[in-house]
């Protein structure tokens, strides 16, 4: 099975890794960080280096067995070659800014008013998430972004853990998503903002709340009696961190 450095380490932007499969314009590696699209968040893009040769990846994604494909153009390396696999860094580090964001910000719905996550979806500007709330208000959404804003200036870390898959269903707080979404392996791996909230996620994410900089709402719309849809945009106030 490919090494995903991604589920550990959101900061590797780039890796040496070995073609396994290279076929109908898709390269697998034994080892990427690249991010495969899922879960609400778009894959990543960059480039598969060898030597002078660029191959562009314009697109990653998995099957079903946990196999990740990158489609490329401009060719393809050959099998067993060594390659340099290379992320679009700004891009991916706007993803995570706001995948982080989305979790504060459902964090705080589900610590105030125990809401629960029906979707959502992350652009490079903007990220959006349907929220499963009763009796919401205009009261409601204020106090969600006002302790949404806390907990980014309280900078509190950003943690990765993989569980056991019992201790996880025995806590549902942690499930907060379609259920369709939950991996068969015994480990499940965990976004914990440290202190405040943790929940069952397979996206990439900064390691601090700073880094996320102020959220703020940019389109609110009811999808629905209990269904709400809450659109986010980040000020430019965060603290940046680079690759390694």
């Amino acid at each position: 099975m490919v090494d995903r450095l991604y589920l550990t380490d959101s900061y590797v932007a780039q890796t040496e890794s070995v073609v396994i499969q290279a076929e109908n314009n898709l390269v697998q590696l034994d080892k990427t960080c690249f991010y495969p699209e899922g879960g609400g968040q778009p894959s990543d893009k960059g480039e598969v280096v060898l030597g002078d040769r660029v191959f562009s990846v314009i697109e990653v994604y998995k099957d079903d067995r946990e196999n990740v494909y990158h489609r490329v153009t401009g060719g393809l390396p050959a099998l067993g070659e060594k390659v340099v696999a290379r992320i679009n860094w700004p891009l991916r580090y706007a993803h995570m800014r706001h995948h982080t964001a989305l979790h504060i910000v459902s964090g705080s719905a589900f610590v105030l008013y125990g809401a629960k996550i029906t979707g959502s979806r992350i652009y490079a500007d903007r990220a959006r998430m349907d929220l499963r709330i009763e009796d919401f208000s205009k009261e409601k959404l204020e106090r969600i972004f006002e302790l949404s804003n806390t907990v980014v200036n309280e900078k509190r870390r950003v943690l990765v853990k993989f569980v056991e898959r019992q201790e996880v269903q025995s806590n549902p707080g942690l499930l907060r998503v379609d259920p369709s979404l939950y991996p068969s392996s015994e480990k499940m791996r965990i976004i914990e903002i440290e202190g405040f909230d943790a929940q069952f996620d397979g996206g990439t994410h900064v390691s601090n709340t700073e880094e996320v900089g102020s959220i703020l709402l940019s389109k609110f719309e009811n999808k629905g009696k209990t269904n709400k849809r809450i659109e986010l945009v980040l000020g430019s106030d965060g603290v940046v961190r680079g690759p390694k």
